[in-house]
């Protein structure tokens, strides 16, 4: 009875629950209810083993023991003065030290694996909703949302995070799709926040920035202790190329209101995370190095990774070594910092700088024997690992004492009752069958591998694309063939007749050993398939730069075959004056030589084509030239009248030896030199007219010489 004691000990009182009310409808009769839950809610850690064989150290007599943090006095945020301060319930009057020594109990057995890694933060996605849509992340179209029902709900969470922190959790991060985005975020950041007085320690959030500002201040006053910020480019145009919406600006108001907000004592951890990708934003790798010389902030960059759906390529992967070799070229001083065994990032700093680099290397340099993290998916699904493909449901457990439908506030009304009536003591409150979820997770975390996947295994592996790992959970293809199975996912019913045997975890309780739940299929791709199983973009010509759903990507070169590249390409700028083009011959306009200077300014265009055309590969070239040749005033020419003032004809021609054609070189230079010839007439003739830019010539690469006739 004192584990049991001590077990119940750990749960939330249920004085600190508040969940917002919402629709409500017809339910399970409090005697219907009763009749499925109060045999296990009688004695719900009845007989359970929750500790290891190894006991944890227990603190020093002198040592303070951990205090959760007070709540911040915080400046208004310009969008919130005047309203309402959200503050967190307090947490109940803690018992005296000598209590919390006395009862100090080692880490909990289901959350270690068989290579002793102790399993103590937990990544929760409170939604499958994001309001970006990332290149490497979801396709443009977004991804078919999950029904309500089969999303955790609010006491879901709450229910599963206090199992959790009782078991030895202390750090809990809430992800999506975008957290955010959840109209309730706030007020389930409170109650998980309440799980401070019980050992959680860390109340942490994953975001795009996109609207956190509106609600930052609130989320600190709730327990907020961390935030990381993703964040690929500090170009606005860049990033909205890259995430297809606008709103770098608010992104930045997020940034500066956690500075602010710092400054005032808030204590926020803060960092950015920026997936590196070869020829997209590895040029960003130096600003964003730049911005820790005066910015309390870390700044971590990341591998890209291989998810279903987001055309992952090694190719397309800037390794750390190439990250620190570019960052040492500018910044030789860059030195490693200490870091804690559970890291998931590499921390160095540079001299002088107030703020901290970091590196996450899942690709070139695991970490996966200090691995001490689980994810819950939005749907319930138990993620042990995130490159794994294994799932167990605890969404379908959880809500077994409610006929399998949704814990709502109503049902944890009525939980709550039968708790006190059947348990006959107050202010606990208990997940009604924390044993067997117990057992699944444990069952769950003992097959955890050891390590995950080489790189080369990875990018051939299935599973849930990027946006779908800590969120939704149904992503169908349209034709069977292309489904596959991950591990195995939660019935639709749990009155189901029987439970469908495929390759997983049995499920606990089942009576058989040979039990298991039905698996959940999802897709890596929206891409459509006609009833007859043919791919409709099977026929016709393609866009190489676009994918199958429609988004763009940069074309692999890699197993192309060098070979001398020419291209040509030309335009012409009108003049409307007969003068503008005698005082350009006779070099007499007041911004100086325009023939020269539009030469020049085409030739450095052209070299720098991939910063201006994102999806261009960076190219060295052998040859570039620009040619400007005036042309007299010919009212009868072929410009039916046009060419009544004159004229500039312009030829780039660009020239390497390499992978890819330098078409787009070319057409950059004539197209700039063009643009020159505009801005240093402009002031004489106003409406010159820039025509006809066009590749004439290209040569070599697998298509031979073409010419346009």
């Amino acid at each position: 009875m004192g584990a049991v004691a001590r077990c119940l000990s750990q749960r939330i009182r249920l004085g600190t629950l508040h969940t917002p009310t919402t629709n409500r409808r017809p339910r399970t009769t409090p005697s219907q209810f009763r009749g499925v839950a109060s045999a296990t809610l009688a004695h719900p850690f009845q007989g359970v083993q929750t500790f290891s064989a190894s006991p944890a150290p227990s603190p020093a007599v002198d040592e303070p023991l951990p205090q959760p943090p007070s709540p911040h006095r915080l400046p208004p945020s310009p969008a919130d003065r005047g309203s309402r301060v959200i503050r967190p319930t307090p947490p109940p009057s803690s018992s005296s030290r000598k209590d919390r020594i006395r009862e100090a109990r080692p880490f909990s057995d289901f959350l270690t694996d068989n290579f002793d890694r102790q399993h103590d933060y937990l990544r929760i996605s409170v939604t499958e909703r994001c309001n970006l849509r990332c290149l490497y992340c979801m396709p443009e179209e977004g991804v078919p949302l999950s029904p309500q029902k089969e999303l955790l709900t609010t006491p879901e969470i709450v229910m599963l995070s206090s199992l959790f922190v009782s078991q030895g959790v202390t750090k809990i991060r809430l992800t999506g799709g975008e957290p955010t985005v959840r109209r309730d975020i706030v007020p389930l950041m409170q109650q998980i926040g309440a799980l401070r007085a019980h050992g959680l320690r860390e109340l942490c959030l994953t975001t795009n920035g996109l609207s956190l500002h509106r609600k930052l201040d609130a989320m600190v006053e709730a327990g907020l202790t961390g935030v990381n910020l993703s964040l690929d480019t500090l170009d606005q145009w860049q990033y909205q190329l890259m995430t297809r919406r606008a709103g770098f600006s608010a992104v930045q108001k997020t940034i500066d209101r956690i500075f602010e907000l710092n400054r005032a004592g808030a204590g926020i951890k803060f960092k950015i995370n920026c997936v590196v990708m070869r020829g997209v934003n590895d040029r960003e790798i130096l600003p964003f190095v730049e911005m820790t010389r005066e910015k309390d902030v870390e700044v971590r960059f990341i591998e890209y990774m291989p998810f279903d759906g987001n055309k992952w390529s090694k190719g397309k992967m800037f390794s750390y070594q190439e990250m620190l070799d570019l960052i040492r070229s500018r910044y030789p001083d860059l030195q490693r910092e200490a870091g804690h065994k559970n890291d998931t990032s590499k921390t160095f700093q540079v001299a002088g700088f107030v703020g901290k680099l970091g590196f996450v290397t899942s690709m070139t340099h695991n970490f996966c024997g200090t691995c001490n993290r689980l994810r819950i998916t939005s749907d319930g699904n138990l993620k042990v690992c995130l490159f794994g493909n294994a799932e167990v449901s605890v969404r379908d457990i959880l809500r077994k004492v409610n006929g399998g439908e949704p814990i709502d506030e109503e049902a944890l009304e009525l939980l709550k009752q039968i708790a006190l009536d059947g348990l006959k003591q107050s202010s606990q409150l208990l997940v009604p069958n924390s044993e067997e979820l117990l057992n699944v997770i444990g069952m769950a975390v003992k097959r955890k591998k050891e390590k995950h996947a080489g790189l080369g295994e990875l990018e051939h592996m299935k599973n849930r694309p990027m946006i779908l790992i800590d969120p939704p959970a149904t992503f169908q293809r349209h034709h069977s063939r292309w489904h596959h199975h991950i591990g195995f996912a939660p019935s639709t019913s749990l009155t189901n007749k029987g439970p469908v045997p495929l390759s997983g975890f049995p499920v606990p309780g089942s009576g058989s050993t040979s039990g298991f739940q039905q698996l959940r299929l999802f897709t890596s791709t929206s891409r459509q398939f006609r009833q007859d199983g043919k791919d409709n973009d099977s026929k016709g010509p393609k866009l190489t730069h676009v994918t199958s759903s429609g988004e763009a990507h940069m074309v692999s070169i890699s197993d192309k075959t060098p070979t001398k590249r020419v291209a040509t390409a030309k335009c012409t700028v009108y003049f409307s004056d007969p003068a503008v083009l005698r005082l350009i011959k006779e070099n007499q306009m007041k911004k100086g030589d325009v023939l020269g200077v539009a030469r020049i300014a085409g030739i450095m265009a052209a070299k720098r084509t991939p910063d201006l055309i994102p999806l261009c590969h960076p190219i060295a070239l052998t040859h570039a030239e620009v040619e400007l040749a005036p042309v007299e005033a010919n009212i009868e020419d072929e410009t039916n009248g046009q060419n009544k003032g004159g004229a500039i004809e312009i030829a780039a021609t660009v020239s390497c030896d390499g992978k890819t054609g330098v078409e787009m070189e070319a057409l950059t230079a004539a197209s700039t030199a063009a643009l020159t010839v505009y801005d240093m007439c402009k002031a004489v003739d106003k409406a010159m007219v820039i025509e006809g830019l066009r590749v004439v010539l290209k040569e070599g690469g697998k298509s031979g010489r073409w010419e346009m006739p």
